[in-house]
């Protein structure tokens, strides 16, 4: 009967394992792909730190992934006791890790506040700058997000460094509205807005407009999260039972 259950538990691993194993592989696949695609695209991702720095978080999770099914499933199939002990020091890495992440999030979520943006804002942007990385990000988010400041237009009314810099203009550049929400869209009336008419500015803040946006995918993340944490246990716990199992 132990013999069945230990041999059930072997084959239960091995197939978890794989499909580990096969998804690190798909990720590794088009992290590669992306950064070295002779066709273009690499230009397109290189042109967005984003992306850019999106394509290589891909590659290091697949690279671990890959790494992970492939210990699990060679632990489980040869009944290596080495390989199961490092599987599991493995995967207990990745749980302390993400643990690690969630309790820091938790410790500074203070800086993700509407008042600690507001302050950041009005210290730090000086319009439309491009060669500043913090003005250039902020105009890049009002752009797409079709927004303006933290709370609104009113933000830039006591920003000492955008005042500074444009004192003839009431908002800058990025908060105008456009015929389509991109960089090269044109402006519905660019001097208008400048001057200060509401109906040429986007008036809604980028606080409320993001949080609006991705308030569906923060649930979603959580849960997947949860699962995640949740999968790694189990796993960690067939790591154990088949290494005491093995003789």
């Amino acid at each position: 009967m132990e013999g069945d259950c230990l041999s059930c538990m072997k084959y239960l691993m091995f197939v978890f394992n794989f499909f580990i194993f096969l998804g690190g592989a798909c990720l590794l696949g088009v992290g590669i792909w992306v950064i070295v695609d002779p066709t273009g695209f690499r230009e397109i991702v290189a042109a967005n730190p984003l992306l850019f720095t999106g394509a290589y978080i891909m590659l290091a999770m697949g690279a671990m992934l890959f790494l992970l099914g492939f210990l699990g499933c060679c632990g489980a199939v040869r009944e290596n006791k080495c390989l199961l002990l490092f599987f599991f020091m493995f995967i207990l890495l990745i749980f302390l890790a993400e643990l690690s992440a969630a309790i820091l999030a938790f410790i500074f979520r203070e800086n993700l506040t509407r008042e600690f943006f507001t302050k950041e804002l009005k210290k730090h942007y000086q319009g439309n700058n491009e060669t500043d990385v913090f003005s250039s990000t902020w105009n890049s988010v009002m752009i797409t997000f079709g927004c303006c400041g933290v709370n609104g237009p009113e933000d830039f009314e006591t920003a000492p460094r955008f005042r500074l810099l444009h004192s003839d203009d009431v908002v800058p550049e990025a908060c105008c509205q456009r015929e389509l929400q991109t960089r090269d869209g044109a402006f519905v009336s660019k001097e208008d807005c400048l001057m200060g008419k509401d109906m040429y500015q986007n008036r809604q803040g980028c606080y409320t407009v993001i949080l609006n946006s991705f308030e569906t995918y923060v649930y979603l993340a959580g849960a997947l999260a949860i699962g995640v944490l949740a999968i790694e246990l189990f796993a960690m716990i067939f790591a154990m039972c088949l290494f005491r199992g093995i003789q």
